[in-house]
């Protein structure tokens, strides 16, 4: 991202903030940024498109944040309680324009900024599943979906807490407290059946996920990682021939069906198979 980009994002945000989105114009945002209107449109198309900027640069800090707590040596639960405290703290700091946001409803108006926002719900999804695993073991795996979505919802529902308190809140403390209540769920999950098994719940993500390919992609490329992570000959080559595969202009759905088979007596790629075989079997 170039210096100009960036001076008119922080721009943006500060009058998006301070005036909301709608009430705000191009020629104020120029203004604001050292620069003439014309000029303003040499980086970004519209005022959505700076939207969607701002956006991904919002992403881009929060994913900074969370690697520099992947960098340290820390267990799987206290790597999680300072990730969500680093993702609380940054939802504080830039207050004013979340909150516009949400009560502008500026965001339904652009079908870009919807899809990466729901590409990083997934994401997210993803990472409090793994979490969830790597807090409490494979003993929770068949509870793993219900767990995550409980998870979401107590993180979001405070999320609104603290935008909205004008107190200040122990931002450790509360990432603490979340998963304090996990435990004593988790402590008692074991006596129920579980409401999302793993099918379910990818059967309802293969319905959502892939309108169109590059979410396919998506699926692959994280696959990937988990792959790489578990260093095995087997599942590179396997991976390749499913990425060759996909990439044909009439993929051989049997082939990449019993590349997937491969998958089966590793957990931790269950989900990423289930998906991919659930994207299959519609196209059949």
């Amino acid at each position: 991202m170039t210096e100009k980009n960036t001076q008119i994002i922080e721009a943006g945000m500060k009058l998006f903030a301070n005036k909301g989105f709608s009430a705000t114009s191009v020629q104020e945002i120029a203004t604001e940024s050292g620069i003439s209107k014309g000029s303003f449109y040499l980086h970004f198309k519209s005022k959505d498109d700076l939207l969607l900027a701002i956006l991904q640069h919002q992403f881009a800090i929060i994913s900074e944040a969370f690697d520099k707590q992947t960098a340290t040596n820390q267990s799987p639960r206290e790597k999680f309680i300072h990730q969500q405290a680093a993702w609380f703290s940054h939802f504080i700091n830039h207050r004013e324009f979340f909150i516009m946001l949400a009560k502008e409803q500026a965001i339904p108006r652009n079908e870009t900024v919807k899809k990466l926002l729901f590409e990083k719900q997934m994401e997210a999804h993803r990472y409090y599943r793994q979490s969830m695993l790597a807090i409490y073991g494979p003993d929770v795996e068949k509870y793993s979906w219900d767990l995550t979505f409980l998870i979401d919802g107590m993180i979001h529902s405070y999320m609104r807490v603290i935008l909205l308190s004008n107190e200040d809140i122990d931002l450790t403390k509360l990432a603490n407290f979340i998963l304090s209540r996990m435990d004593s769920i988790v402590k008692d999950i074991h006596n129920d059946t579980p409401l999302l098994t793993n099918d379910k719940a990818n059967e309802l993500l293969s319905r959502f996920l892939f309108d169109n390919e590059t979410n396919l992609e998506k699926i692959v490329a994280n696959l990937e990682e988990e792959i790489q992570k578990l260093d095995e000959e087997e599942l590179f080559i396997t991976l390749q021939v499913i990425k060759e595969e996909i990439m044909k202009e009439k993929p051989r759905i049997p082939v990449i069906q019993g590349m997937l088979s491969n998958f089966d007596d590793y957990p931790s790629l269950h989900h990423y198979r289930n998906v991919i075989l659930g994207y299959y079997a519609n196209k059949q």
